[in-house]
């Protein structure tokens, strides 16, 4: 069995309010092999993001990490600042969702580009220069020297996503994070990201994890899946298992709510009711609920952990939605 190049164990960050500390990410655990692509995905808020900063080591400065992040065998809390400065880039990248905000809005294209490559793999500026117009045509960007000398400003979202695409992947990572990358794009563009992502994770046999609210992108590109609510993962398998037959509540509720094509004007939506709960008072029972048509008695008193149903499926809940109830509310849903 292939050793995991990502392992995070009982991970926690409490973030500091004026009104206590506010649970982000609530003891979560996940395994990552090299070349393999795991999705991550919950409602806005649920602690996608804040995970993802808790394994890059990017976390805001009085936030409180606890458990361990275990990358190719280090523990990277452990990592001394400089240390973890050298581990970004030619092994461990990440592509955030707002280009506008991770691209200097004061340096060129190129300029941002050469300083990864120089500052990483020691190459002068002539190569770094003909590395970087390499690079932004790899990512599917036309005419790559004239776009060295633009602004971020002077290229489109879409063209700004392939250029914040083309520095996580200049120094050849072994993980790529990629933070809901095709926010505020269009459909088309949409496709183009995830395509370019895709066709470079293959290609470079690299461990991505893709972090977003949009089912139908882990669908298409993810090996396992894990879903998130309330800082907790809620079930966790993979895209087989938890798209052919979701088993906690909270999964089939994104599910139902998600339009499909092939229903046409039959379909009717089941949006999940309610809110999330407040996080500055942290769960002692089922965080799902008071939003849960499937809650049991016990679920008003305590918290449910992660229990495999099968082989590579774990749910965390006391009354688990039925194998077959997915197959029914499609049938019900377009009739």
């Amino acid at each position: 069995m292939t050793a995991p190049l990502l392992s995070v164990e009982g991970v926690s960050v409490d973030l500091p309010t004026p009104r206590g500390a506010l649970r982000a990410v609530d003891t979560v655990d996940l395994s990552l092999a090299p070349g393999r692509t795991l999705g991550v995905v919950g409602e806005s808020g649920c602690g996608k993001t804040m995970l993802s900063r808790a394994i890059l080591q990017l976390l805001p400065k009085r936030a409180r990490l606890g458990g361990r992040v275990m990358f190719a065998g280090r523990d990277l809390a452990a990592l001394p600042p400089e240390a973890l400065r050298r581990l970004r880039g030619p092994e461990l990248a990440v592509v955030f969702q707002d280009p506008m905000t991770s691209l200097n809005p004061v340096l060129t294209i190129g300029t941002q580009i050469i300083e990864t490559l120089q500052a990483h793999l020691g190459m002068d500026a002539a190569a770094a220069a003909a590395r970087s117009a390499e690079l932004l045509a790899a990512v599917g960007i036309p005419a790559p020297a004239q776009r060295l000398r633009q602004y971020p400003h002077q290229l489109s979202g879409g063209m700004r996503q392939r250029v914040a695409i083309a520095i996580a992947l200049s120094c050849e990572p072994k993980l790529l994070i990629a933070d809901e990358p095709t926010t505020a794009l269009d459909v088309t563009v949409q496709a183009q990201i995830l395509d370019l992502l895709a066709r470079e994770q293959q290609r470079r046999h690299m461990a991505m994890i893709l972090i977003t609210h949009d089912l139908g992108v882990v669908a298409g590109m993810c090996e396992r899946v894990n879903v998130m609510y309330a800082g907790m993962f809620m079930e966790t398998g993979s895209a087989e298992q938890l798209f052919g037959s979701p088993r906690h509540p909270y999964t089939l509720g994104l599910l139902q709510s998600v339009p499909r094509l092939d229903a046409g004007r039959r379909l009717r939506l089941h949006p999940i009711e309610g809110s999330p709960p407040n996080m500055l008072r942290a769960p002692t029972a089922c965080p799902f609920q008071p939003r849960c048509r499937y809650e049991v008695d016990l679920s008003r008193r305590e918290l449910p952990q992660l229990v495999e149903i099968e082989p590579g499926h774990k749910v965390a809940c006391f009354n688990p939605v039925p194998v077959d109830e997915w197959d029914r509310a499609r049938t019900a849903a377009t009739a």
